[in-house]
C-alpha cells in the first residue's frame, strides 16, 4: 500500500507537472475527507503522509477558543480546558488526538479519488497560470475560443482570458475564430473560467504595442512617458529620447511611416499622435494640443490648471470634434485645460483684475492707483501683501518702509476679522440657542460656558446630559432639549 501510494505520487506529479508536494497535500485533503465520510460524524481530521515511506496518520483536532467563543464541542476546546492538557498551547492552534487506522473500503476510496482530481486540477491551473506570469508578456494573443453575453473567451494555449465587451475597441466586430491581441490588465486567482483580463482600450496597450514596433524603447535609448486614448479614434503618446542623436517622433514614426501605421492596424485604424515630452508643463501642453497653435498660457498651479488662448481660426483645431484633442491633450499631461480665445481671455483677465482692485481698495483703503501698482507687482490676495518678504514691497517704486509696514498691517488686520467672522459663522450654522422656544439667558450663558454653541449641538444632547452639565431639573432639561429638536420634526 504505502509502496503503491509513493509510486501514484510520482505518475501523478510527471502527468500534471505539479510538484510532489502539492500531491501530497492533496492525498492528505482526500484520506481526511474519507475518514471524516467513514467515522460518519461531524469531526475535524488531518492526516499526515511520511513523503519518504509512505505511511500515514490521522488525526482528530479541535481548534482552540477563547471561552466565550465557544460554539461546538465536536470542532472546538475551551481556552482554559486546552491549558490544563497542553499547558504551551494557544488560541488558534490545534488540541490533536491519534484516530486508529481504517480501511476506507470502495466508497471511501472513490471519494479520496475525487478529492484528489480537483485538487490536482486546481494545482495544474494554477501551476500553468504562475508559468505564463513568470513570462512577464503582458500582450496576450490568442485566438476566440467563444463569446459569453458580449465578451470573448480568448484561448491562448494552455490558459484561457477574457475580453470584456466594454474592454474592446467600438465599432470592432469581432467574432469566434478571430486571432487577437490584448493587453492583460488584471489577474483573477479565485475564478471558475477564465483567469485573465484583457483589455484593447487602454493606453498601456498603446503603449506596449509601440514598444514591440519600435526596438529603440526596448533598448532604452527612447522612452514613452505618457498616453491618452479615445479607443478606435485618436491617440496621443509622449516621447522623449534618452540620446541626443535619435528623433525620438521620426524613429517611432518609421521609414515611411511603417511603424505607427502597424500600431493603427492593430488599433484598428486609430490615428495617433506623437509628441515630444517635455519637462516643462506649458511647453508640453503646447506640444499636446498641436497642430493648434497656442498664443497664451496662463497656469495655475494650485487648481492644477491651464487658461490656453488660441485665436478664431484655431479654436474649433485646439478643442477637437466633440472636443476629443482638448481632452487627449488634458489627460496626457494631466492638467485641466481650458480653450478660450483672445477676446474671452481678455475679457476674464480685466474681470479678474477689477476683483482683486476692488478686494484692495475696500480691505486696505488705499486709492485706485496704489491698487494698481499692487495689482502689476503681481499681488493678487491679501495674504500675499500681508506675508511676503518685507524687502519684495520695498522694492517697489514710490514704497518706502513706513508705507510697507501699514499696508502689511492692514493686510493682517482685514484677515483676522474674516477669520472671527468665520468662527462666528460656524458657532451659529446649527442654529441660534437663543432661537430655540422657552430658553434663558442664564441657561445660554451656561451652555456657552460650556461648550454648547448653537441648537443643533444641544439637540444632540442626552437629557441626563444636560442636567449633569448646567444642573438644571430634568424635566426642564427634557423640555430644552425637545424644544431644540422641534426643526427636525418639522423638516419631517
Amino acid at each position: 500500500m504505502n509502496r503503491e501510494l509513493l509510486m501514484l505520487v510520482d505518475a501523478l506529479s510527471l502527468e500534471k507537472n505539479v510538484e510532489k508536494g502539492i500531491v501530497f497535500n492533496a492525498l492528505e485533503m482526500a484520506l481526511a475527507s474519507a475518514t471524516k465520510k467513514k467515522m460518519k460524524a461531524e469531526m475535524d481530521v488531518r492526516v499526515s503522509i511520511d513523503q519518504e515511506t509512505g505511511d500515514y496518520r490521522s488525526f482528530r483536532r479541535w481548534l482552540v477558543v477563547e471561552d466565550d467563543l465557544f460554539e461546538s464541542e465536536e470542532l472546538q476546546v475551551k481556552y482554559n480546558e486546552a491549558k490544563k492538557k497542553q499547558p504551551t498551547i494557544e488560541l488558534d492552534e490545534y488540541i490533536e488526538e491519534s484516530l486508529e487506522p481504517i480501511e476506507f473500503g470502495r466508497i471511501g476510496a472513490q471519494a479520496a479519488k475525487q478529492v484528489i482530481l480537483q485538487k490536482i486540477r486546481e494545482a495544474e491551473r494554477e501551476q500553468i497560470l504562475n508559468d505564463f506570469l513568470d513570462r512577464d508578456e503582458m500582450i496576450v494573443t490568442g485566438s476566440i475560443k467563444r463569446m459569453e453575453r458580449g465578451n470573448a473567451i480568448i484561448d491562448s494555449g494552455r490558459i484561457e482570458a477574457s475580453l470584456p465587451k466594454d474592454q474592446m475597441i467600438p465599432k470592432e466586430n469581432l467574432r469566434i475564430g478571430d486571432r487577437v491581441r490584448a493587453y492583460l490588465v488584471d489577474v483573477d486567482r479565485e475564478a471558475r473560467g477564465a483567469q485573465l483580463l484583457l483589455s484593447r482600450t487602454t493606453p498601456d496597450f498603446l503603449m506596449k504595442l509601440f514598444e514591440l514596433e519600435v526596438p529603440e524603447i526596448e533598448e532604452g535609448l527612447l522612452e514613452i512617458k505618457a498616453a491618452a486614448r479615445d479607443p478606435g479614434a485618436r491617440a496621443k503618446i509622449a516621447v522623449k529620447s534618452n540620446d541626443n542623436r535619435i528623433d525620438p517622433i521620426g524613429t517611432c514614426v518609421g521609414m515611411r511611416g511603417s511603424r505607427v501605421q502597424a500600431v493603427t492596424s492593430e488599433l484598428a485604424g486609430e490615428r495617433v499622435d506623437i509628441i515630444l515630452w517635455s519637462e516643462e508643463p506649458a511647453q508640453f501642453v503646447i506640444s499636446a494640443l498641436a497642430p493648434a497653435e497656442v498664443m497664451k498660457i496662463t497656469v495655475d498651479e494650485e487648481k492644477n490648471s491651464m487658461d490656453i488662448v488660441v485665436d478664431e481660426e484655431n479654436l474649433a483645431q485646439a478643442i477637437g470634434r466633440g472636443g476629443q484633442n482638448v481632452r487627449l491633450a488634458s489627460e496626457l499631461s494631466g492638467w485641466d485645460l481650458n480653450i478660450v480665445t483672445e477676446e474671452e481671455a481678455d475679457k476674464r483677465n480685466e474681470e479678474e483684475t477689477s476683483s482683486i482692485r476692488t478686494l484692495f481698495i475696500e480691505r486696505l483703503d488705499v486709492d485706485e492707483e496704489l491698487a494698481n501698482t499692487l495689482i502689476q507687482e503681481g499681488f493678487s490676495t491679501l495674504e500675499e501683501v500681508a506675508y511676503v518678504p518685507v524687502n519684495e514691497l520695498e522694492e517697489i517704486d514710490s514704497f518706502d518702509s513706513e508705507m510697507v509696514e501699514e499696508l502689511r498691517k492692514r493686510a493682517r488686520d482685514s484677515l483676522l476679522v474674516d477669520a472671527i467672522a468665520t468662527d462666528q459663522e460656524e458657532s451659529t450654522s446649527g442654529g441660534q440657542l437663543g432661537d430655540v422656544e422657552g430658553i434663558s439667558r442664564e441657561v445660554i450663558d451656561l451652555l456657552l460656558e460650556k461648550g454648547i454653541s448653537n441648537q443643533e449641538e444641544l439637540a444632540d444632547l442626552a437629557t441626563d446630559d444636560l442636567v449633569e452639565l448646567i444642573g438644571v431639573e430634568e424635566e426642564v432639561a427634557k423640555g430644552l432639549i425637545m424644544a431644540a429638536r422641534a426643526p427636525w420634526f418639522a423638516e419631517k
